[in-house]
């Protein structure tokens, strides 16, 4: 081996003998046998001898460190077994090699550079490497994710077809599961990266699910628990909670529930599938609800959840089917109070589907609870207690279900039939453990009964319950009647706990009485102990999954382990307590409840408070509001009046002047007449007015011609530079016509305007005559009402005469802006006009030199042609050489092939 290493360290340049000294060290490392090897029974001696000879070489780190820059070669001869070794060392002593590739510079990057190797027998034997690399050491897998292990593995995926792909799909899936599993890290990463999204076409199934390869098969298991480490209930809850959303909005939960409803599927896929599908819903209200949603597609259509529930109560379907369904529908449930609700409201009587056309998911528990066979009894009960967990309310209304037995018999409810078949569990013909249907009722019942005092009331109503317990506790059985006499024990201790003393019967003095003379507290408490120290009920606790080797095994559920937790300390206090301590705790209980009360009393009190303040508070706002908006219309009336004042001084002013001045009829008159003819006046001058009108819109309309005519010719400017230069001179002229009509327009647009200020200072002195006219004409009886009509009349023809100033004065503004407009669009005529004039003067320049530079080669290549045939070479036609070019270049072609 030293001989080996040292040709590693001293050839390097002479790559064909460093391959076959690294290929040496690996057939003496390696373990991988041939078949003729494998035959014999020598595998231990095998082991010891390479992972012996692994020890030596990796005793000096330099070794492997030699080996890491050998394996960064891009030589085939040297890179190949590089790889190989290194994967075979990690094998032998996986934690001391992951400890020196860690310590050396840039180590896991270099291995890192395999997957992008273009060669697939490098790149892959590098996905077999990392495998063994990342294996149970987190610092590792954290550099390889961020080195952009997922990216590239999920690239590899794509290329080799999602699920349909080979053995090297398979490395990769194995490969990211390292990366993931346990990893919280690494799986925040590979959602924050979005690759969850990527995900969602491996599950692409199509309509023809026969005929699936072994590969495919693995392959999609493999898939599938990948899925299964983002949301495992083992995760923080936040880290799960983020990937189920994500996997919810990308559609992956959609495509996995259409493989749960597709035909054809393999079971194992199936039942992985539906456990998956368990943990990306559960405790996930969003997914929860859309599961709920989705229908079988059957005819007519059913809930998933029926069509699921319908296959856990059928003892033909296989046992790892039922469990998974068991799961799923438990994960549905699982901090679904909506869910729960929906589940319990198909068993109560208003409910009920009285047509009998569609079977419920209650009826289904029901049928599964009731039947002969001893698992579909277990699977159903803890389905049923998972259906209450938490939710006193729904406990307090299962006891209003009532069935019907049998014909004849009056109707029993659901807790009086549990009861019963626990009592006669012996006597029933069942198939299966008959130990397993009554641990799974006593489940229900301990689930059912725990904090909810109405329940037990109801449970001790019925008189055989309390001396079946009794006696099942007191009887000394077999191991296998202990675990049975454990949860009696439970049961009865919840009775004890969560009785409220309703009972004269049944108060909890007279029960521990009973259990002191019947059975002995000593002999009680060891009884309940028999649960918790049971094998199964220990491996229920260890993780929510029903997992089970075989049926017998199925006993315990792992929320019902989180109970056991929780009451055996309270019970076994509780069965010790006396009389006194228990009124005690009564009167501690009531005092709570009554400081409760108070505090909700108060809590209450402030709440309205609270709600009061807010409206007091807004109707100050409105208030303080509308009392400003009152203050500033006080102030503008007072304004208003002020200035009314002020008018009405003058007013009075001016009548007395008038009625000094103006005493006879004459007067009046004489006043009529002159503002007659200031109206005719203006009549006048409004009829010229029009007439200008109208020739300034001629004007414009001229004006627009000449535009279009000017846009027309700029139009046609680009075909020939004689044109350019006609339309060039034409456009300057019409410019300069345009500029000389505009300066026209302008100039009579203001003796317009001069003249409207005018009339209007005339209107306005025409109607403060007739203001002042009136008081004077009111004084004389006989022409009152002639003077009446004249004003009126006034008036008419004052209000039409600013109608039509108003209407003069906007078609002003509006030729304003169309001279505006026009002057604009000259301008930029103008300026597209000079630009096209450059590029036709470049143009024209541009053509000019390459009409030189072609003069000046045809004169050069004549001049060669001359002196060519001078040294007596045969000069060819154009075309001829042309195609000897061609020949040239295709024989060049050819010694180029050949070399």
């Amino acid at each position: 081996m030293e001989h080996l290493i040292h040709v590693l360290q001293t050839d390097r340049s002479d790559s064909e003998i460093i391959g076959y000294a690294l290929d040496t060290l690996y057939n003496v490392i390696s373990n991988d046998l041939e078949e003729e090897e494998q035959e014999e029974n020598l595998p231990k001696q095998v082991d010891d001898l390479g992972s012996q000879f692994t020890e030596i070489f990796i005793k000096q780190q330099e070794n492997v460190t030699l080996l890491l820059t050998l394996v960064e070669e891009f030589d085939f001869h040297v890179r190949w077994p590089g790889v190989k070794l290194l994967t075979s060392l990690l094998k032998q002593q996986g934690t001391q090699v992951q400890q020196i590739i860690l310590v050396s510079p840039m180590g896991v990057s270099r291995l890192m550079d395999l997957l992008a190797d273009s060669r697939e027998v490098i790149r892959n034997d590098g996905v077999l490497l990392l495998q063994q690399l990342t294996k149970s050491n987190a610092a590792i897998q954290k550099i390889v994710a961020f080195e952009n292990a997922f990216e590239r593995l999920l690239d590899i995926i794509t290329e080799e077809g999602n699920s349909d792909g080979g053995i090297v799909v398979e490395d990769c899936l194995l490969l990211l599961q390292n990366l993931l599993k346990n990893n919280n890290s690494n799986q925040n990463f590979f959602k924050e990266g979005s690759y969850i999204q990527r995900m969602k076409p491996w599950f692409e199934v199509g309509d023809d699910n026969c005929g699936w390869s072994a590969q495919k098969v693995t392959n999609l298991h493999l898939m599938l628990q990948l899925v299964r480490v983002l949301v495992s209930p083992t995760n923080p809850p936040g880290a799960t909670s983020s990937c189920q959303k994500a996997m919810f909005h990308c559609g992956l939960l959609q495509q996995l529930c259409t493989i749960l409803m597709a035909t054809g599927v393999p079971a194992d896929i199936l039942t992985e599938t539906i456990n998956t599908v368990s943990e990306v819903i559960r405790g996930c209200q969003m997914n929860q609800d859309y599961f709920a949603s989705v229908n079988a597609p059957s005819n007519p259509p059913r809930p998933a959840i029926v069509v699921l529930l319908m296959s856990m109560v059928n003892e033909r379907q296989p046992f790892v089917l039922r469990c998974a369904v068991l799961y799923c529908f438990q994960c549905f449930l699982y901090k679904n109070q909506k869910g729960q609700g929906e589940i319990v409201s198909t068993l109560l009587p208003s409910t009920i589907d009285a047509t009998g056309n569609s079977v419920s998911a209650g009826q289904l528990l029901c049928g599964g609870l009731f039947s002969t066979d001893s698992l579909s009894n277990w699977c159903a009960a803890v389905a049923l207690a998972h259906a209450l967990q938490e939710n006193a309310t729904l406990k307090e209304q299962l006891l209003r279900v009532q069935l019907a037995t049998s014909i004849g018999n009056p109707p029993v409810s659901l807790l009086q039939q549990c009861t019963n078949i626990l009592s006669q569990g012996d006597k029933i013909d069942r198939r299966g453990s008959k130990v397993q249907t009554r641990v799974g009722l006593l489940m229900l019942l301990c689930t059912w009964l725990s904090n909810c005092s109405i329940a037990v009331t109801h449970f001790l109503h019925n008189p055989a319950n309390i001396p079946f317990l009794t006696g099942q506790i007191a009887e000394n059985l077999g191991e296998e009647e202990q675990l049975v006499q454990g949860l009696c024990a439970l049961l009865l201790g919840i009775s004890i706990y969560y009785n409220d003393n309703s009972l004269e019967n049944y108060r909890k003095e007279k029960l521990k009485q009973l259990i002191e003379k019947r059975i002995g507290r000593e002999n009680f408490i060891e009884k309940l102990g028999f649960i918790s120290k049971h094998e199964l009920y220990s491996r229920a606790a260890q993780k929510p999954q029903p997992s089970f080797s075989s049926p017998d095994h199925m006993m315990f559920d792992h929320e019902f382990t989180k109970l056991v937790k929780e009451l055996e300390g309270v019970i076994s206090k509780a069965i010790y307590k006396s009389s006194e301590e228990d009124k005690k705790e009564e009167e501690v209980k009531k005092t709570l409840e009554q400081h409760d009360n108070i505090v909700t009393h108060y809590k209450k009190v402030i709440r309205e408070q609270d709600q009061e303040l807010e409206e007091l508070k807004q109707r100050i706002n409105t208030l303080t509001s509308q009392n400003e908006q009152l203050q500033g219309t006080v102030t503008q009336q007072v304004s208003q009046i002020q200035q009314h004042k002020d008018q009405y001084n003058l007013l009075k002013v001016q009548l007395g002047k008038d009625t000094q001045h103006h005493n006879s009829h004459s007067d009046t008159f004489q006043m009529n007449g002159i503002q007659m003819e200031e109206v005719s006046k203006l009549k006048e001058e409004l009829e010229e007015w029009k007439n200008k009108h109208e020739l300034l819109q001629g004007q414009l309309r001229e004006k627009d011609s000449v535009i279009e005519k000017l846009k027309t010719s700029q139009l046609e400017m680009g075909a020939t530079e004689q044109s350019s230069q006609t339309s060039k001179s034409g456009g300057l002229e019409l410019s300069n016509e345009l500029q000389k009509e505009l300066e026209m327009l302008r100039s009579q647009i203001q003796l317009q305007s001069a003249e409207i200020s005018k009339l209007q200072i005339e209107n306005q002195r025409l109607q403060i005559m007739n203001t002042t006219a009136d008081p004077v004409l009111g004084d004389s009886g006989a022409t009152a009402a002639n003077n009446s009509e004249l004003e009126g009349r006034l008036e008419q023809e004052i209000k039409e005469l600013k109608s039509e100033v108003k209407a003069l004065s906007e078609e002003k503004e509006s030729l304003k802006q169309h001279l505006d407009s026009s002057s604009s669009t000259v301008a930029i005529l103008q300026d597209e006009k000079s630009k096209l004039q450059q590029e036709v003067a470049e143009s024209k320049k541009e053509q000019d030199d390459l009409l030189v530079l072609l003069a000046d080669q045809d004169q050069k290549l004549s001049a060669l042609k001359i002196k060519l045939k001078d040294l007596g070479v045969p000069v060819e036609d154009e075309d001829d050489i042309e195609s000897g070019d061609q020949g040239d270049e295709d024989e060049d072609g050819d010694e180029e092939e050949q070399d």
